[in-house]
Parts: structure tokens; C-alpha cells; sequence
């Protein structure tokens, strides 16, 4: 059974759809005036792994998100930059789509704009109106949080103890236009020069908490199963979203609450004014993307996650452990020689139902990928002790393939593509020859290509040769002349490969 900590609840419950065999998940999106900072990825990143993760337990799962591409700070942009706020908006969506592919975040299965849903809000804001939870001052809308006794139910707090400041009252002179000071907008009146559209209260845009209460109720209705968001959204954004959806149906508005934790770098807050702050592609520039994603994953969705060069080091070695395995297997198995086998298909087989089970166990338990790579790792060390000085045969191939698949279906699981992994690898790797190779290859091996990794190929195998013939001069001279340009040659029951050292 699947556990997941409800922020409402405060505590973790047994997860229970609201259709059969079908998960309906609603997460906020961006606001787009800017590109995406790495707190927002992880934000992300960890709503992909949940979705990814139901959709492995065989539930259909259909995911929304939306594009904010009408807000305070997208005008401003715009104002700043003497171009239309529609113009920043699709700027910013498209880059922001981009950042998410570079990062192996799947894309919603509906992706609505807040632009496009207009007269979806102007409706729900009618209904509070016609409800008593909302009114109207001068073409603003205000929702009145004190006719919802609900009101708070979420963050936790309590509205006689509240301190305005939320972004619509920072305008001076707002406050005073409010029957209360903690009411918020739910439509505000337009602006000259300001994006706006026709409404019942003359032209205007929508306020930012009913975006989000007007799309999940068009593409999931309610009360659909999971709300998710980075934790800095619990309040005021929702609990508004929240509460608007609550006053309009007199229903529940999402079943469970989830919140990402935040993204701290070295150890403090991520600020510009602390000149720690950092946008995704700016750091995907120097840093390879599933080194990044494998990083986020070694920390809880809802822990606060340290960012940082250390940190992002020791992710790298820890995925490489992961790489090697597979690359260690795939050895085993283009190495495989004589028609027998060394593989035992029920210890083979416990193995695989062993980590199955060990991975779901740690991920039915409120999504923890801390604890599912700890099951992981445990398998690569299984798969390497059950390989490692034992030289396959023909026969092994089905039993070693299925070795191979389970490790990569588990990390896709994880949002970690091995192959495309191991293929940037390769790439990478291949790059890094020293020409001084090449120029061994030719000399030594007769070799007349350029490519780096062919020509270490054409060394292995002229080294093969001359042990063959007991030329151990040069044989010797092969390991030692490539060992001085940092590559190591290791000798297995397989035949030899070579690594960087």
C-alpha cells in the first residue's frame, strides 16, 4: 500500500484513489517572466518521480500543470523591456519547457494557460459572488476569507493571528479598499497599458490563487487525488486555491497535499542577494543534467535539499558506482564465450523479485528515493559479486539481459535514462583522448583512423597479439605506454578492457 504524507493531515496515509485504477494530480507551474531557478527544477523533478512512479504501479495517472503567463511580474518584464507582456510570456514558456527536457521532466498530460481559461475564472468568480464569499469594489473582487470557517485548515493558521503582506496588499492604498485585511483578489480591476479582458466588473485579469482553483476544476474536477507544489506555495497560494474551490462547491478540493522541500546552496537560503542564486541552465552549462537529477534524488521530496560543487561530486561517483555495474554486466555479456552456462535462472531470478520488492518498499513509503537507491545500490553489489571472475557462456544471455533490464527499468522509474547515461559517457569519454594515443596506434598497432576510442581498441587487440605470440615486449610496452596517458588495462576471463585510471 502506498503511504503519502498529507500536508492538510500533517501526517502520512494510506493512498486511495478517486477512480478506479486512475490518479488525477494537479502541480503549479511556473509563473513565466524568467527562466526556471534549480529550486524550481527540484520542485519539478520530484512531481515527475511521483508521477512516474504511480504510472510503474500500473495506475493511470492524468497530470496537469499550468503555465502562469499573466501576472504582476511578467508586466513588469515587459515594462522594462518595452515588448508585450504576451511576448515575455511565450519567451519564457518556451525556455521553460526546454529546461524541463534538459532535465528528463516529462511534460503534463495537459498543460493549460492561464490566458486561455478566462472565462472558466470569470465563471467561478461569479459563483462566490452569488455564494457570499466574494465582492466587488471598483472592478476588484475580493474572496472574504472570515465567510469561510475552513479558512486556514491547510497552513495551519489561524486568521486573528496573521500578518497582511501578501502580494495584493503591497500596493499602497489596497488594504483600505478590504472589508478585512487578510481578504485576497480574485479578480483585479485593469490597469492602462495592462493586459485585461471583458468581465461582469469591467475589464480586468484574474487573481493568481484562482488560475490554479479554476484549471484543476475544468481538467480533474473535484476533489481530484493529489495538489502538488514547493512548500513556499502552502501559503497563501494553497490555502486561497484552497478555499475558493471549497466556497464554490461546498466540496473538498484535493484529496492529498504535497509539498517539495527547499533548495538551499552551501548550506544557505538561495538569494540574489546573496549572490547564491542559480538558474537551471546557467548550471547545466558545467554540470552533466543526471549527475544533477541524481543528486536531487538522494534526498527526500520533502527534506530540504544542500546544493553545492562537493555535494554534486560525490552524486557523480555515486551514479558512476550504478554506470559500472551495467557497463560491467554488458562486458560479461559481449564477452560471453563457449555453449555453457554459469547462471543459475532461480538465483537470477530471486534476485530480480528480491529488488522489485526492496525498491517498492521503499517507494510505496511516501515516494522515498533515498531509501529506493539504497536499494539499488544494494542490487549492483549483488549483480557484481554474482559476475565479477566468472566468464559467461552463450546460454547466460537471457538471464544476463534480464539483469541488465531491471537496473534500467528501475532508474527510468527514477527519471534516469542508463542508456542515454551511458551513451553521453561514451561520447564524452571518447573526446577526451589524447591525441597521443592515436599517434600510439599508428606506431604500434598500424592503426589509420583518428576516432580516440578505436584507436585504444586497436592497442588491446595488438596487445592481445603479441601476448599471444609471447612478444612480451610488446605486450608490455602497450600496458606501459598507455598507462603513462592515465588509462589502465585490466585483464579479465573476458580479455582485456581499459579504463581511465
Amino acid at each position: 500500500m502506498i503511504k503519502i504524507y498529507d500536508s492538510e493531515g500533517r501526517a502520512k496515509r494510506d493512498f486511495e484513489t478517486s477512480g478506479f485504477g486512475r490518479v488525477k494530480m494537479y502541480v503549479c507551474g511556473p509563473t513565466v517572466y524568467n527562466y526556471v531557478h534549480i529550486g524550481n527544477a527540484r520542485t519539478f523533478m520530484s512531481f515527475d518521480v511521483v508521477r512516474r512512479y504511480l504510472q510503474w504501479r500500473g495506475f493511470e495517472v492524468i497530470y496537469v500543470s499550468n503555465i502562469t503567463d499573466v501576472d504582476d511580474k511578467i508586466i513588469a518584464r515587459a515594462n522594462e523591456e518595452g515588448r508585450s507582456a504576451a511576448e515575455v510570456a511565450a519567451e519564457y514558456t518556451a525556455a521553460f519547457i526546454e529546461d524541463m527536457h534538459a532535465i528528463n521532466v516529462l511534460d503534463p498530460t495537459i498543460r493549460p494557460k492561464a490566458t486561455q481559461e478566462i472565462p472558466e475564472m470569470i465563471e467561478l468568480v461569479e459563483t462566490l459572488i452569488e455564494k457570499g464569499y466574494a465582492y466587488e469594489v471598483d472592478g476588484d473582487v475580493y474572496f472574504s476569507v472570515r465567510a469561510l470557517p475552513a479558512y486556514g485548515g491547510l497552513s495551519g493558521r489561524n486568521l486573528d493571528e496573521m500578518e497582511t503582506g501578501h502580494r495584493e496588499l503591497r500596493t499602497e492604498g489596497i488594504a483600505d479598499r478590504k472589508r478585512d485585511p487578510q481578504d485576497f483578489a480574485v479578480w483585479k480591476a485593469a490597469k492602462p497599458g495592462e493586459p485585461s479582458w471583458d468581465s461582469p466588473w469591467g475589464q480586468g485579469r484574474p487573481g493568481w490563487h484562482l488560475e490554479c482553483t479554476a484549471m484543476s476544476k475544468k481538467y480533474l474536477g473535484y476533489p481530484f487525488d493529489i495538489h502538488g507544489g514547493g512548500c513556499d506555495l502552502i501559503f497563501p497560494h494553497h490555502e486561497n486555491e484552497r478555499a475558493q474551490a471549497m466556497a464554490a462547491t461546498g466540496t473538498e478540493f484535493a484529496n492529498y497535499w504535497m509539498h517539495a522541500g527547499m533548495l538551499q546552496v552551501n548550506s544557505e537560503k538561495m538569494s540574489k542577494s546573496l549572490g547564491n542564486f542559480k538558474l537551471l541552465r546557467d548550471v547545466l552549462k558545467t554540470v552533466d543534467p543526471w549527475n544533477l537529477r541524481f543528486l536531487m534524488l538522494q534526498t527526500h521530496y520533502r527534506s530540504s535539499l544542500d546544493f553545492s560543487e562537493e555535494r554534486l561530486e560525490e552524486a557523480a561517483v555515486a551514479f558512476a558506482r550504478i554506470k559500472t555495474t551495467v557497463k560491467n554486466a554488458r562486458w560479461a555479456l559481449e564477452n560471453a564465450s563457449g555453449d555453457g552456462s554459469i547462471l543459475d535462472e532461480e538465483q537470477v531470478k530471486g534476485l530480480i523479485r528480491g529488488f522489485r520488492f526492496n525498491f517498492l518498499v521503499a517507494m510505496d513509503d511516501d515516494f522515498n528515493t533515498s531509501k529506493g537507491l539504497g536499494a539499488i545500490f544494494d542490487y549492483c553489489s549483488d549483480v557484481n559479486s554474482l559476475l565479477d571472475g566468472r566468464s559467461l557462456g552463450s546460454a547466460d544471455a537471457a538471464l544476463a539481459t534480464q539483469l541488465i533490464d531491471i537496473l534500467e527499468e528501475v532508474m527510468g522509474v527514477l527519471g534516469i535514462d542508463l542508456k542515454r547515461a551511458l551513451e553521453s559517457d561514451a561520447a564524452g569519454s571518447s573526446e577526451e583522448y589524447p591525441a597521443e594515443l592515436v599517434e600510439l596506434a599508428r606506431e604500434i598497432a598500424g592503426f589509420e583512423g583518428g576516432n580516440g576510442a578505436e584507436a585504444a581498441d586497436a592497442l588491446i587487440a595488438a596487445r592481445a597479439a603479441a601476448r599471444a605470440e609471447k612478444n612480451w615486449a610488446v605486450a608490455d610496452a602497450v600496458r606501459d605506454r598507455m598507462s603513462a596517458l592515465g588509462f589502465v588495462i585490466e585483464d579479465t576471463p573476458q580479455g582485456a578492457r581499459v579504463s581511465r585510471a
